[in-house]
């Protein structure tokens, strides 16, 4: 059953192209590029999220319980776009499902 397996693997390799080389590169680089961005710009959110949040409960010490349920559920939300883009960027450099519409 290994071996199998082996000659299978063997018969899926190709040449590498310099379209094939250059589509990976671009690949790699998008990906990095999207998972940096989503990082920095919901980071700044989640920095202004807990801002808002404890000049909230400077005002109102009273409801603290209510702003910090809100907002730790906001944090949540943000925090999954970060890693819906990871998962993203995971997915286009390990499965591709565009590679055959640019590599023959």
């Amino acid at each position: 059953m290994v071996w199998a397996q082996e000659k299978a693997a063997v018969a899926v390799v190709q040449a590498a192209t310099p379209y094939s080389v250059n589509y990976f590169v671009w690949t790699v680089i998008v990906s990095g590029l999207g998972i940096a961005f989503a990082a920095a710009f919901c980071g700044i959110a989640q920095g202004m999220a807990v801002s808002k949040a404890v000049e909230g409960i400077s005002r109102q010490p009273e409801a603290t319980p209510q702003i910090q349920l809100a907002m730790m559920i906001g944090l949540a939300f943000i925090e999954s776009l970060v890693l819906y883009t990871l998962f993203i960027g995971i997915i286009l450099l390990f499965v591709n499902p565009f590679m055959k519409y640019f590599i023959q």
